[in-house]
């Protein structure tokens, strides 16, 4: 059971990192492309406004992932209950979010897992 642990631990930083790269490359392709001349006035305040907003929001919603993956690696109760919240909001992103939250259910529900994070 330990090891499941772990690999949810690991699977849940690596979508966080994964969330935190994909706002950076948005932040970046759009500030890079409000660049291009001949854009007139609004077209890159516009561009700039969506990167700003759009990756502040992706980034927001990847901090979740990271801080449950490291509670779980870091085997703290509250890590279990905020992987299991975060797994019931992630299943309705299909397909990967989908597997990786039934996955945490099951193993985080199982009775030697709770034993294991109540030492």
């Amino acid at each position: 059971m330990e090891t499941h642990i772990k690999i949810i631990g690991v699977l849940w930083i690596v979508s966080g990192i994964l969330g935190l790269l994909l706002a950076f490359f948005l932040l970046a392709l759009l500030f890079g492309v409000s660049y291009l001349p001949d854009m007139g006035y609004e077209g890159p305040v516009i561009l700039r406004t969506v990167a700003i907003i759009g990756g502040a929001f992706i980034s927001l919603l990847s901090m979740p992932d990271l801080i449950a993956g490291i509670g779980l690696l870091r085997r703290r109760e509250w890590g279990r209950i905020f992987t299991i919240v975060v797994s019931f909001l992630n299943i309705l992103w299909f397909p990967f979010w989908t597997a990786l939250g039934i996955y945490s259910l099951v193993v985080l529900f199982n009775d030697e897992a709770v034993q294991l994070f109540n030492k």
